[in-house]
């Protein structure tokens, strides 16, 4: 059982915001289903002006989606954020000066204390990079529970930017959740998704950051694989070991004369490796004129990591 809750705040009362209700709704939506179809996460929405977040309506929602074991539990906060010297908020409507909302020490000690397998934080907010940062919560280390993972859009230090009417952290994360942080395999975990917005945000731009402690990565969501698991499974059948290279000659190629129909799919099983970066021809630039010239193909240090896998029956 997975289950996130989704709050967006566009209503302040002195500081609106215009994007967060879309965004929430958006990064909601998506999260609800896997790429197949079904379903995902248990998704609980709270928005403003639907609903007034006051500091204890979040700080309620929040503990209710860290209550229990389940396999996952996401929170995402898309509003203001404020820092000052004893740290980092979630800024809510009610707030006001010495009250400005809930902490995010707060939030993460109860994330902290969660019997939830997984526990993932997005924050789309100015200065969110405050969560978990030792500077302000008095510790030497940053204190993450196992299993914790944070994503932020911004240092502790930097705004969050919206174009558009739409934040530019949670624009990049629904583009990784479609598919743009997705391994070959279909899964697109916490790792995949930071790093699909690190790479878009320029040394200029705010910088995101990330923070974890976990063994193994769940994936947050699992959109159809790049290749079929049939497929990728047949890669130690064409490479016996994983420095073999697989010879080629004209009969792979279905425009040729000599086509040999079962040497033509295996030649299409290897095009569709070589296409999401697995194998590579030798000596020539494309894998057809590695057929016509009878040369041959091999696998890559990522092909490697799929054969060792399919090798040791882990895939």
């Amino acid at each position: 059982m997975k289950k996130a809750l989704i709050v967006g705040i566009n209503d302040y009362p002195s500081s609106p915001l215009n994007g967060c209700v879309n965004d929430a709704n958006s990064l909601g939506a998506i999260l609800e289903s896997n790429g197949d179809g079904s379903p995902n996460f248990g998704v609980r929405m709270i928005t403003c002006p639907s609903t007034d977040i006051t500091r204890s309506v979040l700080r309620e929602a929040i503990e209710q989606l860290f209550e229990g074991d389940s396999d996952m539990a996401l929170l995402y906060f898309s509003g203001h954020g404020y820092i000052k010297s004893t740290g980092g908020y979630l800024v809510t409507t009610d707030a006001k000066k010495y009250d400005e909302g809930m902490s995010m020490d707060d939030v993460l000690s109860l994330a902290n204390q969660s019997k939830a397998k997984n526990k993932v934080i997005l924050l789309d907010c100015c200065h969110s990079g405050a969560m978990g940062t030792p500077s302000f919560s008095g510790n030497s280390t940053a204190q993450l529970s196992e299993g914790m993972s944070v994503l932020t859009a911004s240092r502790d230090s930097e705004f969050a930017i919206e174009v558009n009417g739409a934040g530019v952290f949670t624009s990049l994360l629904i583009d990784a959740l479609k598919g743009g942080a997705a391994d070959i395999r279909g899964n697109i975990t916490p790792g995949s998704l930071y790093a699909y917005v690190d790479e878009a945000l320029g040394a200029w731009d705010q910088r995101p950051i990330f923070k974890t402690n976990v063994t193994s990565f769940s994936p947050l969501r699992i959109i159809p694989p790049k290749v079929p698991f049939d497929t990728l499974r047949k890669i130690t059948q064409y490479f016996p070991t994983a420095d073999s290279e697989h010879t080629l000659n004209p009969s792979y190629e279905d425009t040729e004369p000599t086509a040999d129909p079962e040497k033509v799919k295996i030649f299409k099983d290897l095009q569709k490796f070589q296409s999401v970066g697995l194998v590579v021809p030798v000596n020539a630039e494309f894998m057809y004129f590695a057929a016509i010239n009878s040369t041959s193909c091999r696998l890559t240090a990522l092909g490697y990591q799929y054969w060792r896998l399919v090798n040791e029956k882990k895939l």
